[in-house]
Formats: C-alpha cells, sequence, structure tokens
C-alpha cells in the first residue's frame, strides 16, 4: 500500500532545505569541508582557518609563500569551488 505523499529522501532532503531557507548554509558548510580535497594537502595542512561570509571566503594560512600564490589564483579558486557547489556562492576571497 503506498501513500500518497511518499517521495524518496533526497527529494525530502531538497524540500526542507528549501523551506527551511537552508541551502546556502548547506553549501557553504560543503564547500569548506571540501577545501583539502579541492586545494591538496598541502594547502590544507597550512590553512589555520576558513570560513565564508557575506559570499566572501575568508581564509588564514600560516605560509606567506602560498599565500601569495593563492592570490594569484584567486580567480580560479572561486570558479572551482562555484563550479563545485553548483551555483554562485563565493564572490571574492580575503586572505587574513
Amino acid at each position: 500500500m503506498s501513500r500518497t505523499n511518499d517521495k524518496p529522501l533526497k527529494d525530502a532532503i531538497e524540500q526542507m532545505l528549501q523551506v527551511y531557507k537552508l541551502r546556502r548554509k548547506f553549501d557553504e558548510t560543503s564547500l569548506i569541508v571540501a577545501w583539502p580535497e579541492m586545494m591538496g594537502k598541502a594547502i590544507a595542512n597550512r590553512t589555520k582557518d576558513i570560513f565564508i561570509r557575506d559570499r566572501k571566503l575568508f581564509i588564514r594560512l600560516e605560509s606567506a609563500v602560498i599565500k601569495n600564490d593563492l592570490m594569484m589564483m584567486r580567480s580560479n579558486i572561486i570558479e572551482k569551488m562555484n563550479q563545485r557547489a553548483g551555483s554562485s556562492i563565493i564572490d571574492e576571497i580575503i586572505f587574513l
């Protein structure tokens, strides 16, 4: 016996994220968690802090050399992260 409002778990979670307006926060959190995978172990190990606020990605690094390299790759990083999220989550990167 099937109910009329039965739906797959994936659809129910998607609907919940939309109803409670949690989609953006969910995408931001998934990008932060994916940072080591996307940037590599060497960069991830030297990243002290990373967070997203007001569509800006804030990154605190231990190494000035890596910070300089990432500053030059800023637009590529933004594009790569937005592509992974499937929407425009990050507009700017700020290095602390």
